[in-house]
C-alpha cells in the first residue's frame, strides 16, 4: 500500500522529538584527534578516545591504551590447505565459534579472472561458482586469546565480493558487485548476484548458487529485517546512480540456514524506493537533504527484470519513478531499521555535494532520516576532515562506527547518536612513496560478539587487525 502524503505528516510529527536531537549538529566536518575525550564519553563531553597516537611500527596509529593485533596478511600467512592468503579483503561479520573462538566470514573483492589474479581465494573442491573467477570468501578463526587459529575457504569463484551482510539465523550474505555475464572478462558464468556462505558448516557451503530472486545489479551490502522477514540492498552504481532495494520474501517462506538457495529465482517481490518530503513533492536523489534530520517518506515500486537480461535493474526505470544516490555502500542492522551509506555526492549527483552521509531506513514508519552528514574535505592530503565512510557497522557502545575510503589520509571513525563523529583508527602504511604518500581504505568493520574487539581490514596490501582497548559509551 503507497504511504500517502497525509501518512507521512502525521508520522513526521510523532518523530519530532526525536529528530530535533539529530538535526541540531548541523552539517559535520570534524578532524581526527580534535575531539578529544577520556573512554567511556558522558553527555556533555566531546566524544572519542583521544587522538590518535603514531604507530613506531608504522602501521596504525590509535588513542593512547589501545592496541592491535594483526591476524592475517595477504600472500604471507596461510590457508589450513597450504594456500596463501587471498587479497582484497572487504566486508566482513564475526560469529560465534567453538570453544570461545571467533569466526570471521572474509569477502575478498576480486574481479579478475583466476588466470590474471595475484592472490586468488582458491578453488577449494565442491566451493566453486564460476571456475574462471577468482574472488569468494574465506573464514578465519580466531582463538579465545586474540590468535588466529585457521583459515579456510568459504566460496571460491565468484566475483567482486565487496560488502554484505550477516544474517540472524548466523550465516554470512556475499555480494558481488559486478555486472559482469557469462563470455565477458574471461567470466563463464553471470555474475552480480548474492551467495550464502556458512561460517561453521563447510558442506553447506558446497555447490554454491546465487540467490538470483535478490536481483541481479552492482551489489554492495544486505540486511536482514528479523522481523518482516524483508532483505534490503544497496547498489554501488552510476549513470545513472544507485538504488536502494528491498526484497520481500513470498507468503509462506520461512527463513534459515540455507533456505535463501531453495527459492525460484523469481521467488518474492524486489522494489525500489520512491522518495517525497512531508509536502508531498517526489526526491530523486538523496543529495537532495542538506540538513540531519531530513526526512523523507517512502513507497517501493517493483523492479520490471530483476536478472536484468536485457538492461541494468537501475537503467529499467525513467526519470521521476524512484530515487537514486552515489555510491550507495555500507548497510548494518540496528535500532529497528537498517543504517545505509552514501559514500559521497560530486557533479554525478543533482543536490549539494558531500563527502559521505549516513541514513536511517525505519520500516515501521516508512522513512528515510539523514543521521550523519560529513561536509567537503577541503584537503585530503592532511590529517584533517573526515570524508568517503564505505562499511560501517552499529556499535555496541552506542552510535556507529565507520570505515573511511575517501581521497588521502585513512580513517576508521564513529558517529554518535545525535551526529558527532570522532576518530578511532589511522591507517600509517604508506603504499606509496615519501614524495606522493598512498593510503588503502579500512573495509571490513565489525565488532566481535562480545563486544571487545573491533576487527577490520586495510584493503591493500591486505592486512586484517584485531583492535582492542578501553571501549565505552560515546555520546548521550
Amino acid at each position: 500500500m503507497p504511504l500517502t502524503r497525509r501518512d507521512f505528516v502525521q508520522r513526521s510529527a510523532t518523530a519530532g522529538a526525536a529528530l530535533a536531537i539529530a538535526g541540531s549538529a548541523g552539517v559535520l566536518a570534524t578532524a581526527p584527534g580534535a575531539l578529544a575525550a577520556a573512554p567511556g564519553g558522558t553527555f556533555g563531553a566531546e566524544p572519542g578516545y583521544g587522538p590518535l597516537l603514531a604507530d613506531p611500527a608504522g602501521l596504525l596509529a590509535l588513542p593512547a591504551g589501545f592496541s592491535y593485533r594483526v591476524l592475517a596478511r595477504a600472500g604471507v600467512s596461510r590457508l589450513e590447505s597450504g594456500e596463501p592468503t587471498p587479497g582484497n579483503q572487504d566486508g566482513t561479520a564475526a560469529f560465534e565459534g567453538p570453544r570461545g573462538s571467533t569466526l570471521l566470514v572474509v569477502n575478498h573483492e576480486i574481479g579478475d579472472p583466476l588466470a590474471d589474479a595475484d592472490l586468488p581465494v582458491p578453488h577449494a573442491q565442491g566451493q566453486v561458482y564460476d571456475p574462471a573467477a577468482a574472488g569468494g570468501c574465506t573464514v578465519v578463526q580466531v582463538s579465545k586469546q586474540g590468535e588466529t587459529v585457521g583459515q579456510w575457504v568459504g566460496i571460491a569463484g565468484t566475483a567482486d565480493n565487496c560488502a554484505g551482510g550477516s544474517t540472524p539465523w548466523g550465516t554470512w550474505l556475499t555480494c558481488e558487485e559486478t555486472e559482469v555475464r557469462a563470455g565477458q572478462d574471461g567470466m563463464t558464468k553471470d555474475h552480480g548476484y548474492v551467495f550464502e556462505v556458512d561460517p561453521r558448516d563447510v558442506r553447506a557451503n558446497r555447490d554454491p548458487k546465487p540467490i538470483k530472486a535478490l536481483g541481479r545489479f552492482a551489489h554492495e551490502a544486505v540486511v536482514v529485517d528479523p522481523r518482516r522477514g524483508h532483505l534490503y540492498l544497496t547498489e554501488d552504481a552510476s549513470k545513472p546512480n544507485g538504488l536502494l532495494f528491498r526484497w520481500t520474501p513470498p507468503r509462506g517462506f520461512q527463513h534459515g540456514r540455507g533456505q535463501l538457495r531453495t527459492l525460484a529465482d523469481d521467488a518474492g517481490t524486489l522494489q525500489a524506493p520512491r522518495c517525497f518530503d512531508s509536502g508531498g513533492t517526489f526526491v530523486d536523489d538523496l543529495s537532495r537533504a542538506t540538513q540531519i534530520g531530513t526526512v523523507y517518506g517512502v513507497d517501493w515500486v517493483d523492479v520490471p527484470d530483476r536478472d536484468a537480461r536485457e538492461t541494468s535493474i537501475r537503467k529499467q526505470f525513467t526519470a521521476g519513478e524512484v530515487t537514486r544516490a552515489r555510491k550507495l555502500e555500507g548497510m548494518w542492522w540496528g535500532d529497528g531499521g537498517a543504517y545505509l551509506v552514501s559514500s559521497y555526492a560530486r557533479s554525478e549527483s543533482p543536490g549539494a555535494p558531500h563527502d559521505g552521509s549516513v541514513w536511517f531506513y525505519n520500516p515501521s514508519r516508512r522513512t528515510l532520516t539523514l543521521k550523519v552528514l560529513l561536509g567537503v574535505n577541503p584537503d585530503t592530503s592532511v590529517d584533517g576532515a573526515l570524508d568517503g565512510p564505505d562499511n560501517i557497522t552499529v556499535s555496541p557502545y552506542g552510535g556507529l562506527i565507520l570505515a573511511e575510503d575517501g581521497a588521502g589520509v585513512q580513517h576508521l571513525f564513529g558517529a554518535t547518536e545525535d551526529g558527532r563523529t570522532y576518530a578511532i583508527a589511522r591507517n600509517e602504511l604508506n603504499i606509496g612513496s615519501a614524495e606522493e604518500p598512498e593510503y588503502s581504505e579500512f573495509t571490513g568493520v565489525t565488532f566481535s560478539p562480545d563486544g571487545k574487539t573491533l576487527y577490520a581490514n586495510i584493503q591493500d596490501p591486505g592486512v586484517m587487525l584485531a583492535i582492542t582497548g578501553p571501549w565505552g559509551r560515546q555520546g548521550d
